[in-house]
């Protein structure tokens, strides 16, 4: 029971692990990543639950590759998962301190290491990276390719920016959109989520509707068994009641013979045949039966309040379920009508450059006009390499992309 009590605690810390903890199941630390660490331990002697807010906290991977928690000092945290990196920092503080139990870790990958854009981008620096990043989308993230005094090539780059964050935005509108169907079956109590036709005719909606699919099932798994361990309780602790109730039983049984032993007896010590002693060890008897009884009848008082408030609480916790997906629900709804906003806007755009230049299209297609090349710098355990990349290349965590513009001239 303790066990399981103290992973309902667990699930509790990390229950807003949410998306972003799913996209970073498998990844590896590295430096300037950032980590939330939250220590709970369950101490057997005291029957209770204590939170390591000293240790618990945010957390930088420095240059070391190592993050330092207080009470055991550095810790290696590149290269490991952040179940791994848990295990190690439980592990860490039971062994240091000497503790009987081992505390519970959990650690949420808070931030991804960030990017860096170099070269031909408007605005070129450090950038928080997101799960799914692509070449065309850091471009995009950074502004864009840098425009030139030139009107024919501005024209090009303003169609080419206003290209990339269309599709970036399309993106963004497709996982709104799974977003939205998981919500709504949630809110509806439905177990299938009816996704629309759109996203099922694509790789990249199929694997929104995979990750939806994941995270409903996750969350109502979450859910039950948080519920489950409070029935768990209140069976307790209605098992406890009964014990209880028999032990009354038979305590009231005692006193009602101890009584009428008494009644049997008095008479006799009235006219001195029976000692005032063994009258007053009666007396005793029956008051020490009689503050047992309601010794027991206290403890039972107790255990009711408390499955009153077990239920209260498994009550809020329904409640806090659907007013979070509500919540979701209505932000998601406002989130998906901007998108549509700015996709509108980024087509209007791209309209506006094919009607000033419809050469813009062709030259940013071909590269007659404008030659755009991609390489990304990356560091692979501690050896760093360029990789020559197109618009579609995967960007990971740490990258740095330089984006080079040649104007060609035509044939």
């Amino acid at each position: 029971m303790h066990k399981r009590f103290l992973g309902y605690l667990v699930g509790m810390l990390v229950a807003s692990a949410a998306p972003l903890t799913a996209a970073a199941q498998d990844y590896t630390l590295g430096t300037m990543d950032k980590v939330t660490v939250r220590v709970v331990e369950w101490q057997t002697t005291e029957g209770a639950v204590r939170d390591w807010s000293s240790v618990s906290g945010d957390y930088t991977v420095g240059p070391s590759g190592r993050i330092s928690v207080p009470f055991v000092g550095d810790i290696e945290a590149a290269g490991k998962t952040t179940q791994e990196l848990a295990a190690t920092i439980g592990d860490a503080l039971q062994q240091t301190l000497g503790l009987m139990d081992r505390p519970e870790a959990a650690v949420e990958l808070a931030e991804f290491r960030p990017i860096f854009m170099a070269g031909d981008v408007e605005t070129p620096g450090r950038y928080p990276f997101d799960p799914n990043l692509t070449v065309l989308k850091a471009v995009s993230i950074a502004g864009g390719i840098r425009r030139s005094t030139d009107t024919g090539m501005r024209l090009e780059r303003d169609f080419i920016n206003a290209s990339g964050q269309r599709d970036v935005l399309a993106v963004e509108r497709s996982r709104l959109i799974a977003k939205r169907a998981r919500l709504l079956a949630e809110s509806s109590g439905r177990d299938e989520i009816e996704f629309p036709a759109e996203l099922s005719s694509s790789e990249e909606g199929q694997r929104l509707i995979e990750s939806e699919r994941a995270f409903m099932t996750s969350r109502a798994q979450r859910l039950a068994v948080q519920l489950a361990e409070i029935d768990d309780l209140k069976s307790l602790l209605e098992s406890e009641i009964a014990a209880l109730e028999r032990k009354i039983e038979t305590q009231q049984r005692q006193t009602d013979l101890a009584r009428d032993e008494l009644t049997g007896i008095g008479d006799l010590a009235t006219r001195g045949l029976v000692v005032n002693e063994r009258v007053l060890s009666l007396e005793r008897q029956i008051a020490d039966l009689e503050g047992r009884v309601l010794d027991m009848e206290t403890a039972a008082l107790r255990a009711r309040q408390s499955i009153a408030e077990a239920t209260q609480d498994a009550n809020a916790l329904r409640d806090d379920y659907e007013t979070g997906i509500s919540q979701d629900l209505q932000q998601t709804e406002a989130e998906l009508n901007a998108t549509e906003l700015k996709i509108t806007t980024q087509g209007n755009l791209i309209l506006e450059a094919l009607a000033r230049a419809p050469e813009a299209a062709a030259g940013a297609s071909s590269g007659d006009q404008l030659q755009i090349g991609y390489v990304i710098v990356r560091d692979t355990n501690g050896e760093v390499a360029e990789l020559p990349a197109n618009e579609n290349t995967p960007v990971l965590p740490g990258d740095v992309v330089k984006v080079d513009i040649q104007p060609v001239a035509s044939q």
